[in-house]
C-alpha cells in the first residue's frame, strides 16, 4: 500500500479553476457546488478538520483523476491537508474505513453492503460507476468453457469483493454453489498470478487487472453478466459524515467534477489509468470505454438498492454475514445517504 499526501501548486490551481467553469455544477446563482463547499467553511472561520484521508484505486478512475489534478485540493485550499492511501480492492478500502485509516474510501456495491452488515458504520455518499469489472476468467489453453466446467475445480477470487460475489451468483446460476468448488482467498493481483502459474484452475477477475491478463497473458472470459456487476460505491463513516459534513461535500463536489472531465477526455482518462496500472494503453481504452460507465447519476438511491436487493440472498446464504438476513435488511435499509450528492448534482 502507498501513501502520498499531496498539495496543491500553482499550474493544478489554474486547472481546476478551469474545471469548476467547465462541470456546468450550479449551486444558486452563479455558483459550483464547491463554492458552496467554501462558502460553507468561510461561514464557520474554518473547515471541521485541518486532514482528510481518502483513498485511490484503479477500479475507481475518477478518483485517480481528482488525485492527479488536485481537485480536492484546490477546494479545501491550504487549510486542510490531502492524504491519499491506495485501495487494492474493496476489501482493503472497507478495512481502512473500519480502523479510521481512512475517511472516504471505494468499493462495489456489494462489499459495501457486506460490511455494513457485518457492523462498519459506512454508507454510501456518491456513485462513481456502473461498471462491468468482473467476469470468469481461465488460462489461455484451459478446457473449461462454462461455469458448470468449474465444479470441482479451484479458484482464486477475494472474498468480499464484487468478484468474489460475481463467483457466487455464477455458481448459483450454473446450478452449483461455492462448495462445489475450491476458493483460493487471494487479492485480485495474486489471484491473476495463480492462474497464471497454474495453480488454481480459473480466476474471478477484476479490472483493469483482468483485462490486462487479456492481452498480455491470453487469459479468456468464459463468463461474462454485466447484471451481476454492482455499482461504484463512494463510502464515508457515519461518524466523519455527522462530524465532518463540509469535508464530506467537499469530497462528492470533487467527483462531480472529475466525472464530467472524464466524461469530456476518455483517452487522457485511460492514460492515467495506464500510468497508475501500469498497463498498456489500449488495455486502458478498453476498461475506460468498453467496462467502466462512469456517464451514471452520481446520487445514491432505488437503482443501486434494487441491484444490492438481487444479490443479498447470495450474500446471507455465503455465511459471510453476522446475523443472517436481518442484518442484510438493516444494511439495506439504511446504506444510502444522498444528501451530499443531491446537492453536488442538483445545485440544492
Amino acid at each position: 500500500m502507498s501513501t502520498i499526501t499531496r498539495r496543491i501548486f500553482p499550474a493544478i490551481a489554474i486547472a481546476g479553476t478551469m474545471m469548476l467553469v467547465a462541470s456546468g455544477c450550479v449551486a444558486g446563482e452563479n455558483a459550483t457546488a464547491s463554492d458552496t463547499s467554501k462558502d460553507d467553511a468561510a461561514a464557520t472561520g474554518e473547515w471541521s478538520s485541518d486532514t482528510l484521508s481518502i483513498d485511490f484505486a484503479t477500479y475507481n478512475p475518477l478518483s485517480l483523476v481528482i488525485r492527479d489534478q488536485g481537485i480536492l485540493e484546490e477546494i479545501l485550499g491550504d487549510d486542510v491537508d490531502v492524504e491519499w492511501v491506495q485501495s487494492a480492492g474493496s476489501n482493503k478500502a472497507n478495512e481502512l474505513l473500519r480502523s479510521g485509516s481512512i475517511d472516504v474510501g471505494s468499493t462495489a456495491g456489494s462489499a459495501a453492503l457486506l460490511a455494513r452488515a457485518n457492523g462498519s458504520p459506512i454508507q454510501v455518499i456518491d456513485i462513481f460507476s456502473q461498471p462491468e469489472w468482473s467476469a470468469i476468467v481461465v488460462g489461455p489453453d484451459s478446457d473449461i468453457t462454462s461455469v458448470e466446467d468449474l465444479a470441482g475445480k479451484s479458484v482464486a477470487a477475494t472474498k468480499g469483493t464484487d468478484p468474489y460475489f460475481f463467483l457466487l451468483q455464477s455458481l448459483e446460476e450454473a446450478g452449483l454453489s461455492v462448495d462445489d468448488v475450491e476458493v483460493q482467498n487471494l487479492q485480485h493481483a495474486d489471484g491473476r498470478a495463480a492462474l497464471d502459474g497454474g495453480s488454481v484452475d480459473a480466476w474471478a477477475g477484476l479490472d483493469p487487472i483482468m483485462a490486462a491478463a487479456e492481452v498480455e497473458s491470453g487469459d479468456r472470459l468464459i463468463y461474462r453478466n454485466v447484471d451481476f456487476n454492482t455499482y461504484g460505491f463512494l463510502n464515508a463513516t457515519e461518524d466523519f459524515i455527522e462530524n465532518h459534513a463540509d469535508l464530506a461535500q467537499a469530497v462528492v463536489d470533487a467527483y462531480e467534477q472529475a466525472r464530467e472531465w472524464a466524461l469530456e477526455n476518455p483517452d487522457e482518462t485511460a492514460a492515467l489509468l495506464a500510468e497508475v496500472a501500469g498497463i498498456d494503453i489500449e488495455v486502458a481504452k478498453t476498461v475506460i470505454t468498453e467496462r467502466s460507465n462512469l456517464d451514471v447519476s452520481g446520487i445514491p438511491g432505488d437503482d443501486q438498492v434494487a441491484v444490492l436487493e438481487k444479490i443479498a440472498p447470495v450474500l446471507v446464504d455465503s455465511g459471510d454475514v453476522q446475523g443472517g438476513k436481518d442484518s442484510v435488511d438493516k444494511a439495506l435499509d439504511s446504506i444510502v445517504n444522498a444528501t451530499f450528492a443531491e446537492k453536488a448534482v442538483g445545485g440544492e
